[in-house]
């Protein structure tokens, strides 16, 4: 009976250490809330592998992981912060890049005007009181913003209006909850149902700010480097890359991927 017990034990323990590296912990940047939920539920179900996600900016994520925040896998929403890690040795391989990000200006319902493509004019209507902008510090699509209107020149006249979020998401919210009037944030949140039937948006001219390239890399400190790799291939392979253009995202080119 003993000796049936420990074997059991043995077994148990086996088990529990199984499950366990089953579970990749991931950070993600915030504008991938909507096609994390399918691509984890595609990629579990076929490979058996549950993933924990993680949603903030890239730049609190890239502090963190050089402190030694325990994540198998790091996608941001550039190239820069995973390059940067890379460079220290924080990482597995080279930073892979899955997608491409678009910025967008989004206005509430509340506000009258006819949007338009070519510019950031509407940023100064008499109806725009506040501006929701991810914090550039550490956000990418922040620093995209303030490229647009500094491109557009509109910057300097509207930088009074301007409130951050600490990511895209929370800039998103202070739109949606009335905090601000107009925002510009990443064409995958606009495109949700809730900011769909509170607001409108456009498509912010990609040539008015650097590239939102977005890169994945895997941490050199992940105990399960090959399962977290598989998750990398699985989100540029065709499937994955399905899944992120009904989100709004541009897939890579080859050009683009390394």
């Amino acid at each position: 009976m003993f000796v049936a017990r420990v074997i059991f034990l043995c077994l148990a323990l086996l088990l529990t250490g199984s499950a366990s590296a089953q579970e990749l912990k991931i950070a993600a940047a915030s504008d991938l809330n909507g096609p994390m939920q399918k691509v984890a539920a595609t990629f579990t179900k076929q490979t058996g592998v549950q993933l924990k996600f993680s949603f903030g900016s890239s730049g609190n994520f890239f502090a963190e992981i050089r402190n030694g925040a325990p994540f198998d896998v790091f996608l941001s929403a550039d190239r820069s912060y995973p390059e940067t890690l890379d460079q220290s040795g924080k990482t597995d391989d080279a930073p892979a890049t899955y997608a491409l990000g678009k910025l967008v200006l989004w206005v509430s319902n509340r506000v009258p005007g006819n949007l338009s493509s070519k510019n950031l004019d509407f940023l100064n209507s008499a109806g725009v009181h506040k501006i929701a902008i991810a914090n550039p510090d550490h956000a990418p699509y922040g620093r995209a913003a303030v490229a647009a209107m500094v491109h557009f020149k509109v910057y300097d006249q509207v930088k009074s209006k301007l409130v951050m979020g600490e990511n895209i998401s929370q800039t998103a919210q202070f739109a949606q909850s009335g905090n601000a009037e107009v925002a510009l944030i990443a064409l995958s949140l606009a495109l949700t149902d809730s900011m769909k039937k509170s607001g409108r948006y456009v498509i912010v001219p990609t040539e008015s700010y650097p590239p939102l390239y977005q890169a994945a890399v895997v941490l050199r400190s992940s105990q399960y480097k090959q399962q977290a790799h598989r998750f990398v291939e699985f989100l540029r392979s065709p499937a994955g890359q399905k899944i992120m253009l009904e989100y709004g995202f541009e897939a890579p080119t080859v050009a683009r991927a390394r």
